[in-house]
Parts: C-alpha cells; structure tokens; sequence
C-alpha cells in the first residue's frame, strides 16, 4: 500500500513540485520514496512514489520499479502474487525478489493489459513503457484504491489524493458547489451517481478500468472485467453453502499474506466475525479484533463482541466515544480526506485506524462487501418478498417468517409493509430520505431524482448491484482507504474477491434469504467456524454512532461557530439551520443532515485556507 502521483504532457514538472508531492503524500507511505522522469517524442513523463512496506519490506522492492525499460509506480497489493509469480517463472522469468511489485512489473511486460484478469488483488498503478512513450494507469475490479485524474496544462495529472493533484500541477482545482449539494441533499448514496468529485475536472478513474496514453492520444477508459451474473439453477442449498464455506477460507488466506502485523475491524454482526474466525480457527492465525463501543441502544454490540471474544479466544481492544475534540479531530479529517467526510460512522472508523496505528499495525482487515453479495439491509427482505412472490408456498413461508422476526426490529415505516415492491417495484423513496425537506435548507433551488443502472431483471439483485457499484461500497472504500492511509495503514476487504463474487452471483436468488434471515447462505457456511451467538442475531446494526455521542450541539461555543458566518451560507440558509439546533430530539434522518451539513462547512472553510498558501 502505497501514494501515487504523476504527470504525462507537454511540459515536465519542476523537481520542487516532485518533491512537494512527495510530502503531502509521506502519511500514505512512511517508509520510502522515489522519483522518475523520462521525455519520449513531444511527452514528458513524471513519476511519484511513497511506500508503505508491507511485503518483502527490503530496498530491493522500492519504487518506481525499473524492468527491462519500463517503470512501474502501484498503490495496494497482488494477494495472488505467489501463484502468478510461478506461472511467470514456467515462461522464463527470473525474480530477485519477493514481493508483488516485482511480480506485476513482470506481469504487464508479460501480459500488457491482459494481465490485469489474471490478478486478485486491489491496485491503482501507472506503468510507463520507454520504449513506446506509452503510459499505462488502471484500478482494480471493485475501486478499492483510489486513482484522482485532472486534465491540465496541456497534460493529465494523476494521484491518490486530490491534495497530490494540486501539489504536482501547484494549484488547487475548483470546488465543484453541485456536487456539495448533491450529498448535503441527497446524502452518501449520490455521491457516486455522477462521474463528479467535490472538485470542478477533477474525475476518479472508474473502477475495473484501465487507461492508454501515448505521445499522439489518450484513450477512454477500457474495461478489463464484466461481472457475469447467472444464476445456476442446478445448485442445491447445501452445494451453495460448502462452496461459499470454500470461497471465503481461500478469500481470507490470500489476504492474511503480509511481512507486517494485521489487526481486524470487529462488530458483533456476521461479515466480520466471519473474516476473524476463519483466521483464527481455520488458518490459526494470532488474531486481534478492535471494536467502537457506543452507548446508543441501537448500534451497541458490546455483549456480542464479548461474547465472541470468548469463545474465539482472540486478543481484543474495545475503543469508546468521547465527545471531546470533536469540531477539531473533523477539521483534521475534512483535511486528510480533501473532501467532506462522508457519514458518521467514518469519523467513527477514524478513531478505530487512530487505535490499531499506537498499537503498531500495519495491515487492517474489514468486513465491506458482505451486504451486497449475500443480502443483509433491511430493504433486502421486502425485495426477497417480491422475488418469490410468483412461488406461493414460497411467499407465504418467507411471509410469515418475515412477520415474526423482522416486523418489529424493522424502523423505516416504509419497510414496515411486506407487500411495498409487489404493490410497487419502482419505489426508492426510502433511499433518498427526506431530500426534499433538506432542499428546502438551500438558497437556490436545487433537486435531483434517484436513479439506478439496470444490470438484471431481479428486483433484489439489481439493487445489490447498485449498491455494491455505485452507492454503497464505493462510499466505504474511499472513506475506509483515506481513514487507513491517513495513519499508514492498508485496509483489506476479502468479501471484495473475485471468484466470491462469482460465486455470490450464481446462487439461485432464493436461497439468499431463508426463516426471514439475511445472509443465509453466508450464516450456515459459517457455522461451526462463527459463534451460533453471532450466526443466530437478526438484528442488523451497522458500524454507526449517533451525533450526541460526539458532540453536544448546545454547548454555546458550538453553537456559535456553527452559525458563524462562512462561505456555506452563500448556499445554505442560516436561519433554517438555527431553527434545527433549536430542536430538542433529532430524528435520525435530521442527525444525519447536520453532520453533513458540518462537514460541508468545514470543507469550504478548509479550501480557502490552503488556497491562500
């Protein structure tokens, strides 16, 4: 895990500029740096590398990574890099070392792009061929490493923070004000509808792409992988089960591969004991898990988490909420994100990367992904009615079920009725909750309608594959890697596996939900791996945290600087806000509001700083 940046154009950047981006990026790799430049034709070609160490941590890994006259600068980890690295020396190749990087500088020089189906992994490289003039960029499968790109000075800037950007190019791009709306608004979910950042030019290169650029041009974004999803009929319940039991064993162990110590992201719900217990019962792995304690009734977990502490015997730090530092801890978070943080829970998160960082590791293991390939939101359950509806037996078994464990633990009173997308499939009014009050907030007229790709005729499993692309897992990632990164760590996913996702996507829908369970398939895999205790609670509580838990809205000092005047009030009223912290109890969706309401304040107040440096 690493920081990138780079320039290709027409004009080389100064060595101050290298340098300085460098710097800025030194919290996302500690433990080296590197630098390259190279002039082919009418281009010029500038490479930055920090690393992070995390496989073969010896010199001879640094980068940029020279192989017969190409470059390679990579941000994250080949977790097959053992078995590509064999099928590389079956054509010849000699290594010298024994870490990844060398293995995909090889790899491409093998493979060109087509290499990039034979790895598992996450990455966001730039590989420059010498020879060509040619310059390669790509990110992985899913997006889990980031990957900024501005078009400018006649050239293409290229990073993995947007700070990197405005180091190299030596000034900042403009805050894009639409896209503040859209998540003041519409909240996290529309934060990936639109192909924007919070910054006007500056685009992420989407995910499961790569990117050409020679002297002469510059290509679209190409796809290297289309997710097939055909769902195979002639799976029993119990084939489904022992595969997927197979799928997650083999996800973790590729990931559990490291030079350096690894911690886990522990709750008491099922994705993430999932990861800890088959390390540390199948893989024997020294295991220690890190968990948000809360005081909330509605995302506490405390009895849980102990109890799976118990019974799997693993090592445990349980980190607590204060309210202390909080207006100052965000402004240091808005700072390190370049961006609004996203949701409370990744202030949260924060906290959790602050605590494993003092304990010394390096590696952090989390649960994302789960949800999207073996169902888990509440919205879940009223999608699997409408899948079976067509099945009588079916429906009304899964009916009475639903009645009797999810009526009452179900909040959203929309999701209250069982029947909402047979009556209705295209309702999603519960996704954007509430976003036409909060326009209302807003000094210009500004609404924007939910939409969602079609990528199959299944209700449910279309909306998981909304989620998982572009509405919930990209959210995750971004926050998870800027979270992790700012404290140099590398955050793994192993639900975000290739051949899980395969497999996750063949499974007859309806075995995903069985006796009103989400994630059936995934529970009765885990079995006898996972406590029953976890395996057994329907209760779905998220990694979240209420904002009372972390800052008292009427303390006078708060209040006072939330309603001073800055430049979020040329978009936003400020009486309407005065009235929202008059109010005694905030709903959930109001919380939500002002949190990001508090962000965006922050943000804009933070772009004028470091616009005046």
């Amino acid at each position: 895990m690493c920081g990138i940046a780079g320039y290709i154009g027409k004009f080389l950047p100064r060595f101050s500029q290298l340098k300085k981006t460098s710097t800025v990026l030194q919290h996302r790799g500690p433990d080296g740096e590197g630098f390259y430049t190279h002039c082919h034709q009418k281009k010029s070609v500038a490479l930055v590398h920090r690393r992070l160490a995390i496989i073969d941590p010896d010199s001879r890994s640094d980068q940029p990574f020279h192989y017969n006259e190409t470059v390679l600068i990579y941000n994250g980890e080949i977790y097959n890099y053992i078995e590509v690295r064999k099928e590389l020396e079956s054509l010849g190749h000699v290594f010298k070392t024994n870490g990844d990087t060398e293995v995909l500088s090889h790899a491409l020089f093998q493979w060109g792009e087509d290499s990039l189906n034979k790895l598992e992994g996450m990455w966001a490289f730039a590989w420059y061929d010498e020879k060509k003039g040619r310059l390669i960029l790509s990110r992985d499968r899913f997006g889990e490493k980031p990957l900024y790109l501005w078009h400018k000075n006649n050239g293409l800037y290229f990073a993995s923070e947007v700070k990197a950007l405005a180091a190299l190019a030596g000034e900042w791009p403009n805050v894009n004000e639409n896209h503040l709306l859209r998540g003041l608004v519409n909240g996290y979910k529309a934060l990936y509808k639109k192909k924007e950042t919070f910054f006007n030019e500056v685009i992420e290169l989407p995910s499961g792409t790569y990117l050409k650029i020679d002297s002469e041009s510059i290509s679209s974004p190409c796809g290297y992988w289309k997710p097939q999803i055909v769902e195979d009929e002639s799976l029993s319940y119990a084939d489904v089960v022992a595969m997927t039991k197979d799928a997650i064993i083999n996800a973790v162990k590729i990931r559990m591969r490291s030079d350096v110590p690894l911690a886990f992201c522990m709750s008491g719900g099922v994705d993430s004991n999932s990861l800890i217990s088959v390390a540390s019962k199948i893989l024997g792995c020294d295991v220690h898990g890190f968990t948000i304690m809360n005081t909330d009734s509605r995302y506490e977990e405390k009895k849980l988490v102990d109890q799976s502490v118990k019974e799997l015997g693993i090592r445990h730090t349980p980190i607590r909420l204060e309210q202390s530092n909080f207006l100052e801890n965000l402004r240091s978070l808005v700072h390190a994100h370049d961006a609004p943080v996203y949701t409370i829970s990744y202030y949260v998160h924060w906290k959790l990367m602050q605590s494993m960082a003092e304990k010394g590791y390096k590696v952090a293991i989390s649960g994302t992904g789960a949800d999207e390939l073996f169902t888990g939101y509440y919205d879940h359950h009223n999608l699997y009615l409408n899948e079976v509806f067509q099945n009588k037996n079916l429906y009304k078994t899964a009916l009475n079920a639903w009645q009797k464990y999810q009526f009452d633990i179900v909040r959203n009173p929309y999701l209250k009725d069982p029947e909402l997308y047979i009556k209705d499939p295209g309702f999603r009014d519960h996704i954007f909750l509430q976003n036409d009050l909060f326009a209302t907030y807003l000094k210009k007229d500004w609404m924007e309608s939910y939409t969602e790709n079609n990528y199959v005729s299944s209700l449910l499993r279309n909306r998981m594959l909304n989620e998982l692309f572009e509405e919930t897992v990209p959210v995750i990632l971004h926050e998870d890697d800027l979270n992790s990164m700012s404290v140099s760590i590398e955050n793994r996913s192993p639900f975000l596996d290739r051949r899980l996702f395969d497999l996750a996507y063949s499974i007859p829908s309806r075995y995903l939900i069985q006796d009103a369970r989400a994630k059936a398939v995934l529970r009765d895999a885990m079995r006898g791996i996972v406590p029953d205790s976890i395996l057994d609670e329907r209760r779905k509580v998220g990694f979240n945290a209420p904002i009372k838990d972390l800052l008292d809205i009427y303390d006078p000092k708060t209040r006072e600087y939330l309603l001073d005047d800055g430049p979020v009030y040329n978009l936003v009223n400020k009486d309407k806000i005065e009235l929202l912290l008059q109010h005694e109890e905030l709903p959930n969706s109001e919380s939500k509001f002002l949190f990001n309401f508090i962000n965006m304040k922050i943000f804009m107040e933070n772009q004028i700083e470091v616009n005046r440096l």
